[in-house]
């Protein structure tokens, strides 16, 4: 497993943290999720199932901007 701390940025609210958690969580093989309205995410995911590029990807396309 291994761990990513992300810069995301565009949350306001509780259903911004809801939002993010919940499409990070839909990728196989993410394991832990923590997203806080402080500007972050921290993932713990199976890098053979899954890319930090993707973890990206999937927070752009709900409406956050992130960065590693």
């Amino acid at each position: 497993m291994k761990n990513v701390h992300l810069t995301v940025t565009g949350m306001h609210c509780g259903g911004c943290i809801k939002s993010v958690t919940s499409v990070l969580k839909e990728l196989d093989g993410v394991e832990q999720v923590d997203v806080a309205l402080e500007g972050y995410a921290d993932i713990q995911f199976d890098e053979s199932k899954v890319s930090v590029t993707r973890l990206i990807e999937v927070i752009e396309e709900a409406g956050f901007d992130a960065t590693e």
